[in-house]
């Protein structure tokens, strides 16, 4: 099974665990992770989720991210096909980077796309012809225990 976590998911673990709903989520994320170290999944990484992370401002994020990112066994890097389809999910009413991010995880024949992003989720789950499943750490952890 291959999985792209996008950078807020990759992050979630840092976030204040103020709701309940964050606190699972975080929870599935360090799951998620521990099974990509142990082997029983594959982690897919891309050169869009380095170039996001590396942005980030504040260096404990920026350096566990990069610390889950480097647990890849699979690096994708952006190409003409990635960036045409991400121009089509753009016009479906995806975000600059999210699109880019879901094109690279279909380009990397990923299963599972996670986000925890509320709209990222919302019109990933409507794209009709898309290769990978849009799902929350909480739906990929029920998913995986299947």
């Amino acid at each position: 099974m291959k999985i792209y976590l996008d950078t807020c998911a990759v992050q979630r673990p840092l976030d204040s665990r103020t709701h309940i709903r964050i606190t699972l989520e975080a929870e599935a994320v360090l799951g998620i992770v521990a099974l990509c170290e142990a082997g029983e999944i594959e982690f897919i990484s891309s050169e869009v989720l380095h170039f996001e992370v590396t942005r980030n401002p504040v260096l404990e994020r920026r350096e566990y991210a990069l610390s889950v990112l480097a647990r890849a066994s699979t690096f994708v890097y952006l190409d003409e096909e990635i960036e045409k389809r991400a121009r089509a999910f753009q016009a479906m009413g995806l975000k600059p980077l999210d699109a880019l991010h879901l094109a690279t995880a279909e380009a990397g024949r990923a299963d599972y796309f996670c986000t925890t992003d509320d709209m990222l989720l919302k019109r990933g789950k409507g794209i009709a012809d898309l290769y990978t499943s849009v799902v929350s750490p909480i739906e990929l952890i029920e998913e995986i225990g299947q």
